[in-house]
């Protein structure tokens, strides 16, 4: 097994890279979201061409990036792709921001809101994420199409409990218990959001009923240049589903 990574160790080897001047953040993120893209045609090759629908969900920092650069791909591959925010996208990392503003060119976002997701926009998610919109349209059809929920909300540099997202995280259990029956893939990018990068445990609230859940359980998850400590160890390999390592040229 190739050694495992820190958090910290992959934010070295990347400023390492950047600081070395042979790839900029910016490509990066593009490359990420490349590698996030071609691992789930991989996995789901019935995913393959346009007709597919998408939600993500985007966090305030890098790992959020990452996702509006995934959203930019599926749509120009044809997919029906819908971002919420969680956090300002405008207060965010540089090349988030960059990636934040591509996206917002000729696409609206709905956002979560900041520090608690207000309820409007998470019944907005609970509808997009869970096709109820398009069964209560057309009640008779049992064909639609798989489509994939994509957790770009934290990954490996969360360091609490996941907070303010309650409604989001139990909807997420419940596309999680019922997925094979809706057709819905679920994809974590980096790690999935309440899992420690570093100790594979759940970063659970000293309340635990605060949220229950923790984290987002994932189908699968993909990572970046070498697989983390916590895909491995703790609770990893229960919410990590299959965990693919995408070569991002480092």
């Amino acid at each position: 097994m190739s050694h495992l990574l820190t958090a910290a160790e992959m934010r070295a080897i990347e400023e390492a890279a950047i600081s070395a001047g042979k790839v900029t953040g910016l490509e990066l993120m593009e490359r990420a979201g490349q590698g996030v893209v071609d691992a789930i045609l991989a996995e789901w090759p019935a995913l393959l061409g346009p007709g597919h629908r998408a939600v993500i969900l985007c966090g305030p920092g890098n790992n959020g990036g990452d996702g509006f650069v995934v959203a930019r791909l599926l749509q120009n591959a044809g997919w029906d792709v819908d971002v919420f925010a969680f956090g300002d996208p405008k207060k965010g990392p540089p090349d988030a921001q960059t990636n934040y503003a591509l996206w917002r060119e000729n696409n609206q976002i709905t956002h979560l809101e900041f520090p608690v997701a207000k309820p409007a926009a998470i019944d907005a998610f609970c509808d997009q994420a869970s096709h109820r919109p398009d069964i209560n349209k057309h009640p008779e059809r049992e064909d639609f199409p798989a489509f994939v929920v994509i957790d770009a909300l934290f990954g490996t540099g969360l360091t609490r409990p996941i907070t303010g997202l309650d409604e989001v995280c139990i909807h997420w259990d419940y596309l999680s218990t019922f997925r094979d029956l809706n057709n819905c893939h679920l994809v974590a990018i980096d790690i999935p959001s309440g899992l420690s990068s570093d100790t594979g445990e759940v970063l659970h609230a000293e309340d635990p009923t605060a949220n229950p859940f923790g984290v987002l359980v994932a189908d699968l998850t993909v990572t970046f240049h070498r697989k983390k400590v916590g895909h491995v160890k703790g609770n990893g390999p229960n919410v990590c589903g299959e965990v693919v390592v995408a070569d991002i040229g480092l």
